[in-house]
């Protein structure tokens, strides 16, 4: 784990815009499994998250079509939010940062941390984007 000094301000950049944290496999569980559109943001603290997945996350939350939820977990932090998160994104491989919508339960969009990594945020939040009007 991560000393917690060193991760709220990561935490806040996305709670600060709505993004509800999720510390526990209850939490988790209890988001995704929820009737309609939930939006989730594996947190980090390597650079392409700073970069690239959080100032995304940001811009596509504010889209006037998005889902019902935003919520995040964070890797390194709540290990077992985390991985009660990733066993909802199967068959994607566990990465760290990473995105997933789910609709009524089901996982319907996933940006995997290879496909942030040197994209610009805004090219990210398109695909968001699209994944948002597409579904919710």
């Amino acid at each position: 784990m991560y000393p917690e000094y060193l991760v709220e301000p990561m935490r806040a950049e996305l709670t600060n815009v709505g993004f509800q944290e999720l510390k526990t496999a209850a939490d988790v569980d209890s988001a995704i499994s929820a009737e309609g559109t939930v939006f989730v943001v594996v947190n980090s603290v390597c650079g392409c998250a700073a970069a690239n997945a959080r100032p995304a996350a940001k811009i596509a939350a504010a889209n006037a079509k998005h889902p019902d939820k935003l919520v995040t977990v964070f890797a390194g932090m709540e290990k077992e939010a985390v991985d009660k998160a990733r066993s909802y994104m199967m068959p994607f491989p566990p990465s760290s940062p990473a995105m997933a919508l789910f609709k009524d339960g089901k996982l319907v969009h996933m940006i995997e941390r290879h496909q942030i990594e040197g994209r610009p945020a805004q090219m990210i939040a398109d695909s968001l984007i699209g994944a948002f009007d597409q579904y919710c």
